[in-house]
């Protein structure tokens, strides 16, 4: 008899690590999930600076409110250097109504902001406001930083 018993035991043994290799672990593995967040997180900290809208200018600072609107406006804007865009488009001066008329087929009734390099030319900022105007569009606004206190 001592020598069934001692037989038997290990193969319950054997049964038993069986039963534990089976069953599901409970335990979740979190590692793979931060690398990658941590890759996420650098990738959208190196696009989001990317991500800024228009030509880079350096705009002037004004305690002005910000205005709010439902629809993208057209911005024209006006480099230190003296070129004109209309979004991010180069355009000659002589340009700017026949492509505001193309963008604007059905009449325009949004606000066209115009930003302007505080160091470009006040009087090219001025011609490209004067023939918008001219051009009978009368909702114009120039976009300017908020000033830092």
């Amino acid at each position: 008899m001592g020598m069934q018993s001692a037989g038997a035991a290990p193969e319950e043994a054997g049964r038993r690590r069986r039963r534990r290799r089976q069953q599901p672990m409970s335990e979740i593995n979190v590692t793979p999930f931060v690398d990658v967040m941590l890759v996420l997180l650098i990738i959208f900290m190196v696009a989001a600076p990317l991500l800024t809208v228009g030509v880079p200018l350096d705009l002037p600072e004004t305690q002005a409110k910000p205005l709010e609107g439902a629809t993208e406006p057209i911005t024209i804007s006006v480099a230190a250097d003296g070129r004109i865009y209309i979004q991010d488009s180069e355009i000659a001066a002589e340009e700017v109504v026949p492509k505001l008329e193309a963008i604007a087929q059905n009449g325009y009734d949004e606000r066209i902001f115009v930003r302007g390099d505080q160091n470009a030319d006040y009087g090219t900022i001025m011609r490209v406001m004067g023939r918008i105007n001219a051009a009978g569009y009368k909702r114009l606004g120039l976009v300017t930083l908020e000033e830092q206190q």
